[in-house]
């Protein structure tokens, strides 16, 4: 199956999303078997009792429980709104922020954050400057402070469509910054695999996109979500490595295989580097990750951070790179933007 192909199916009564690149699982989105707070969703809250000593407070979300990190000026009792940022680890609470974002496939509208940006990937001037009237006229009319941002999927897209999608999404949000009354609840659920298919892998364009009962089976997404759920990966030259979750780390384990030379060790730990944000983000891993890399000789340690960063600046993954540890490790922090593939599977 070549090409970039979108498959939308159902495991049971919910949503899954495959997105298949030359045949290769690239990524994967299936929702979660209950109900829990999600990435993207917005609730009316109220404060419940502050974190001592982490300047955090907690709060009444409804059916779920928020926590807010930075909570200053916010006492017990106020009332706020606020957007789930991360998936929450078990038994914790899920991570949320009062700094809310409206997102749709071609743009994403900011209050509290005025001005108009334009992503750095749409290059042609001309095509800004277009983009840049269609979105002046969408956000007439749109309460003070709200800002706008549209994103590489809005290249060429005809004005009327474009026009339609900024509305949608400055409509929605200046109705729900009014609805702060009422109850704990959630005023703006988040979406579905369908729906996160449709608005984050718009671009590039797909050449196909399937949506059949049972389409995963029959295109190759079960074998490939089969092979996800294994610890070990194979890797080019023989080399081979196994990501384990723990519960404080996930621990890479990088080994070469017959070859136990220094030079194949670099081979093996770059291949790592470079599969490493696609295995983590199709596998849903995330929080602190250490790898055990495969002996080299350690003035290519430089090497491995390069390829490292630039692996997950083209993923566009949220991750820190901590750096070596005293025993050769390197660490890194990725945000927690989904469950665990063997959370969600089957």
């Amino acid at each position: 199956m070549k090409g970039r192909v979108i498959l939308l199916d159902w495991i049971g009564d919910r949503s899954a999303a495959a997105l298949m690149v030359d045949g290769r699982l690239a990524d994967l989105l299936i929702d979660p078997a209950s109900e829990m707070a999600l990435p993207g969703a917005i609730y009316r809250a109220v404060a419940d009792r502050p974190m001592p000593g982490q300047g955090g407070v907690t709060l009444n979300m409804g059916d779920h429980k928020g926590y807010l990190r930075q909570a200053k000026g916010v006492a017990p009792g106020d009332r706020l709104l606020v957007q789930v940022s991360a998936t929450a680890e078990p038994g914790k609470a899920a991570p949320v922020t009062p700094r809310l974002l409206f997102k749709s496939r071609y743009a994403i509208v900011t209050p509290e954050a005025p001005g108009l940006n334009i992503s750095r990937q749409i290059r042609d001037e001309a095509e800004r400057d277009r983009l840049q009237e269609i979105a002046h006229e969408a956000m007439t009319g749109a309460p003070d402070g709200f800002g706008l941002i549209l994103r590489s999927a809005a290249e060429e897209v005809a004005s009327d469509p474009l026009a339609d999608d900024i509305a949608a999404m400055r409509d929605l949000a200046a109705a729900v910054l009014v609805d702060t009354d009422g109850p704990p609840e959630c005023l703006v659920a988040a979406p579905d695999a369908h729906e996160l298919a449709w608005r984050d892998w718009a671009v590039p364009d797909p050449d196909e996109v399937i949506e059949t009962p049972g389409c995963f089976e029959t295109h190759g997404v079960i074998d490939a979500i089969t092979d996800m759920l294994d610890a070990h990966v194979a890797l080019p030259g023989g080399a081979f490595a196994y990501v384990e979750p723990t519960h404080a780390l996930v621990a890479v384990d990088v080994n070469t295989g017959a070859d136990t030379s220094l030079a194949a060790g670099l081979k093996a730990n770059l291949a790592l580097a470079r599969a490493l944000p696609r295995l983590l983000r199709v596998k849903g891993l995330a929080g602190q990750i250490t790898l055990d890399l495969a002996p080299m000789p350690k003035k290519d340690r430089r090497v491995i951070e390069d390829a490292l960063r630039r692996a997950f600046r083209e993923d566009g993954a949220e991750v820190v790179l901590a750096g070596w540890t005293p025993l050769g490790c390197f660490e890194l922090q990725k945000k927690r933007d989904r469950l665990p593939l063997a959370q969600l599977w089957p």
